[in-house]
């Protein structure tokens, strides 16, 4: 059945259309990284926007985004051959202190596409309801965050900088309850990898050191293959994730970028921007603009960021020290 359309059109159902080719490798880890979800139905989705040329880069048919089969995955209502639903679990230092078992507590990875240019890409919808995760949350988002979150990151692409992507803007058309009543939305976001800073701080606090290794052997394989040949695999992938984050905080100091949140399970390995949350451009120049009602001390202060990005992979860096080496004085000095 043919859902209402808002500023996108839909593609009639009698043209030839290509549904994406999905694969999920992450859920050939352990199953205790990540919970299978199924995300709410509902009534009267919208598509508010679509990214034809992302769509493009990816090798998706747009007629089939636009289809109905196509605006029933994006909107989490019908899911295409290959999709598997799943929520990732990872811990996370929020705003220096722990807090243990985090994870997606309202998005699910659909799985990932494989574009003309070889690259692998994660689809993700965020706000698509509540998962294992949500904490007594109801795993909503409410439709401003959601354009936000689609504007930026696509200022950010270009401009240069490295950044999750928005595929897709649904409304819900339902409302969600914060302070006030707000109209419901959910974003189709597409990134390189979710694997987090965080997703390794949890494996290692649960100090199961053979899952551990899987997930950096996974992100070896996945994201940083060349590094595998090399004499101690897990320092060079540290190093790899350490230049990433290096040269994206930089990008942003540049910009006068504030990411706002730049707790540990909010910083991906794969070197990308995520999580738009109370993030700005500086209007005027401070060191200390700060652009989160929460953040009181001024902690990811726009002249902290540098300082902040070392203070998280210094964490990243304890959770590897399992992988560097058995003896721990050994492992420490790597």
């Amino acid at each position: 059945m043919p859902f209402p359309k808002a500023g996108v059109e839909i593609t009639r159902a009698d043209q030839i259309m290509i549904p994406p080719v999905f694969d999920n490798t992450y859920t050939g880890l352990p199953p205790s990284l990540f919970a299978q979800v199924k995300p709410d139905k509902l009534s009267r989705p919208t598509l508010i926007l679509l990214n034809h040329a992302l769509a493009g880069e990816m090798g998706l048919d747009k007629k089939w985004l636009t289809s109905p089969d196509g605006f029933a995955m994006l909107s989490g209502q019908k899911m295409p051959e290959g999709a598997d639903p799943i929520a990732m679990v990872y811990g996370g230092h929020q705003f220096g202190h722990w807090s243990g078992r985090l994870g997606d507590g309202r998005a699910c990875l659909l799985g990932e596409v494989t574009g003309p240019d070889k690259s692998r890409r994660d689809i993700v919808l965020k706000g698509c309801g509540p998962t294992p995760y949500s904490r007594r949350g109801d795993g909503k988002s409410a439709l401003g965050p959601v354009l936000r979150e689609y504007i930026v990151s696509e200022a950010m692409a270009a401009y240069g900088v490295p950044t999750t992507r928005a595929l897709a803007a649904i409304s819900t058309g339902e409302n969600v309850r914060r302070e006030q009543s707000l109209p419901g939305g959910i974003l189709a976001r597409v990134a390189q990898s979710h694997v987090r800073v965080g997703t390794f701080q949890y494996v290692y606090a649960q100090g199961n050191i053979e899952v551990l290794t899987e997930l950096a052997d996974y992100v070896i394989a996945r994201h940083y293959p060349q590094v595998s040949v090399g004499k101690n695999p897990y320092q060079q992938l540290l190093a790899r994730i350490i230049e990433g984050q290096a040269s994206l905080v930089a990008k942003w100091m540049g910009l006068g970028f504030i990411h706002g949140v730049m707790n540990t399970d909010n910083m991906q390995i794969a070197g990308e921007t995520l999580d738009y949350g109370p993030c700005a451009f500086m209007d005027s120049f401070h060191p200390q603009t700060v652009f989160s009602s929460i953040d009181h001390q001024g902690r990811y202060a726009w002249g902290n960021q540098p300082q902040m990005a070392l203070w998280n992979l210094t964490q990243l860096a304890q959770a590897f020290t399992p992988l560097l080496d058995t003896d721990e004085d050994k492992s420490a000095k790597l």
